[in-house]
């Protein structure tokens, strides 16, 4: 591979570590919070986590554009505060991954947060454990599963991106260039070896996720039957 690819490879494990990291931080409160309302905004509240799912990447890749741009809300904030616009840097690429890849997160933790049984949490309320005991003591150790698949999940995701990164990144070489757009650079250049070869890197790359994480939500169902 050639130095830009390396470089692209290096950006792509730099991003999806990063976006990771904050949707970790952000997706399991909010999972928490969705698993335990009976607000009857919960539906509403589930689906925009949810959009991403189902928006065209371009589509918001396009509004997060308009949103941190110089006539956006998010940019007159950022030229305010004297700092850089987030299009087109390493930084606004992390915010767009953290906005596309969250449902990869909340959902797996929300469903297990939801799976404790409701007499756990209460029997450590009857032993004087306050919310955030309950919460760091009690749920967190047992949607432990549901923590490992959101963080793998949200990691691969996060390696796949195109059209959310094009739209917020561009394609400058060494700031915003991931692996992604280094396959369409070299397919549209004619390269077709040099496409292959990340292409299928990719591809062994996430299949080896999945089977880990089939392996390993497997386990624990494997060793209870024994």
């Amino acid at each position: 591979m050639t130095d830009a690819d390396w470089s692209a490879v290096r950006l792509t494990a730099a991003l999806a570590g990063a976006s990771t990291l904050v949707l970790l931080l952000v997706g399991t409160p909010l999972a928490w919070a969705l698993a335990r309302t009976r607000s009857r905004l919960k539906p509403v509240a589930a689906a925009l986590v949810a959009m991403p799912l189902v928006l065209p990447p371009t589509v918001l890749g396009f509004y997060l554009l308009l949103l941190m741009g110089p006539g956006g809300p998010l940019g007159r904030l950022m030229d305010a505060l004297g700092w850089q616009r987030l299009p087109f840097t390493f930084g606004g690429l992390v915010v767009a991954s953290v906005i596309y890849s969250l449902p990869f997160v909340v959902q797996p933790l929300q469903q297990a947060f939801e799976a404790i049984p409701e007499r756990t949490l209460e029997a450590a309320a009857t032993l004087r454990a306050g919310p955030l005991d309950r919460f760091f003591t009690v749920a967190l150790p047992l949607a432990r599963p549901g923590l490992l698949t959101a963080s793998v999940l949200g990691f691969a995701h996060t390696v796949g991106e195109f059209g959310v990164v094009l739209m917020i990144g561009g394609n400058i070489p060494g700031q915003t260039r991931v692996l992604s757009m280094a396959v369409y650079d070299h397919v549209e250049a004619g390269e077709m070896a040099d496409a292959h070869r990340l292409a299928a890197g990719m591809v062994g790359f996430a299949l080896t996720v999945l089977v880990a994480l089939y392996l390993l939500n497997r386990a624990p169902r494997d060793g209870g039957r024994a």
